[in-house]
């Protein structure tokens, strides 16, 4: 079975429904009523029955819902495993709640589906290797995805006053009915307010005692809210880096959101942009099999810092630093690149124009368009 989790309103239901010979929706009442009849009765439905000369791919939409949804899946996938293709998809939520209870594993690989990407809106067709040719992005879809973000609606539309309420309306959704359902928490004013905080701190180390203060919450708490924002697709963190790296910090993380399309400060947005482009890939590539990637980052006493650096197997592979505007290239890639052995240096601008070369030929640190390199990630 495949389970495809990701944000709110990214397309993950429009995508998985398109595949599929059957769909299935728990909030249907009609398709409710046939789940809740069994596995034999979904499978008359799809006709599994019948011989085929390919499997029946089925999408089962929002089952999470169902209390017993996991004992249901594992009965039908054991008994039609041969004859079936299964897809379970419909929350942002299906990543926290897979784990626990009763364990599915071993029946399904999770993948993770995320907003468009340079790449992505770069090629017809999937890509199945960590790096690609590097292929020019149109200015018009170069801008709108910088100014509306990726998610598939505010970037199609491309309206300025539709983005600011479809944000306003995911956060409401976010903040108030995941939190409620999935959780347990009962501040959802303070919560909301942590929330407002965070959104214009993307791209800063994250201080939880300071949080703490300023929402009037205990540390504890802070970073179990934090915890539940990631798991709800809000944003995530990304932590430092510190094996073979003289005087590196090893506690504080970085805080970023996952939708840049709010943030107006520029080296916030540049570096989100990077952020959730770099962490799209290296899910993708674990997803894809392709090996165990990691997004960290790099900083010492001396408050040296690159801003990401890519795990590929346990050991560093690629350093990124991510910069709006024309700057000159930062030492610090070169003196963690020699500390660490990573075999690519990139430092990114966000305004330069694209240039059709590819990127993974260099290996000294090299000032490169965040246009070209992104375009030859996922």
């Amino acid at each position: 079975m495949a389970f495809v989790a990701g944000p709110r309103q990214v397309g993950k239901t429009t995508t998985c429904r398109d595949l599929s010979d059957v769909y299935l929706d728990w909030d249907n009442e009609d398709h409710r009523a046939l789940i809740l009849s069994g596995p034999t009765a979904v499978a008359e439905r799809a006709g599994l029955n019948k011989l085929s000369a390919k499997p029946i791919r089925i999408v089962f939409d929002e089952l999470h819902k169902y209390p017993r949804w996991k004992q249901f899946l594992k009965g039908f996938f054991d008994t039609y495993e041969a004859n079936v293709r299964i897809m379970v998809t419909g929350s942002s939520r299906l990543d926290a709640y897979r784990k626990g209870g009763d364990s599915l594993m071993g029946r399904y690989f999770l993948y993770h589906m995320h907003p468009l990407s340079v790449a992505e809106l770069c090629r017809t067709q999937p890509s199945y290797s960590v790096h690609n040719p590097p292929l020019a992005l149109a200015n018009v879809d170069w801008q709108a995805l910088l100014e509306h973000g990726g998610h598939p609606e505010p970037f199609q539309k491309r309206s300025m006053r539709f983005s600011l309420r479809w944000r306003e309306l995911r956060m409401h959704q976010l903040l108030r009915e995941d939190v409620r359902d999935m959780t347990g928490i009962q501040d959802l004013d303070q919560l909301a307010i942590m929330a407002r905080i965070l959104s214009n701190q993307s791209a800063d180390q994250l201080i939880y005692s300071s949080l703490a203060k300023q929402v009037r919450v205990s540390e504890n708490t802070v970073r179990s809210w934090i915890t539940t924002l990631c798991s709800l697709h809000y944003g995530f963190i990304v932590r430092p880096w510190h094996r073979n790296v003289s005087k590196a910090l090893r506690k504080e993380p970085k805080w970023f959101l996952r939708d840049w399309s709010g943030i107006t400060d520029r080296g916030q947005r540049a570096e989100t942009f990077c952020a959730c482009h770099l962490l799209k890939a290296v899910e993708g590539w674990t997803d894809l099999g392709l090996g165990v990637f990691e997004l960290r980052y790099i900083r010492d006493t001396l408050k040296r810092e690159v801003d990401f650096v890519v795990i590929r197997d346990g050991q560093p592979w690629l350093l990124i630093e991510a910069k709006h505007g024309d700057a000159g290239l930062s030492p610090h890639l070169a003196y963690f690149q020699q500390q660490t052995g990573t075999p690519h240096a990139f430092q990114l601008t966000l305004n330069a124009d694209y240039v059709e070369a590819d990127c993974f030929t260099q290996t000294a640190p090299v000032i490169v368009p965040a246009r070209t390199l992104l375009s030859q990630l996922v």
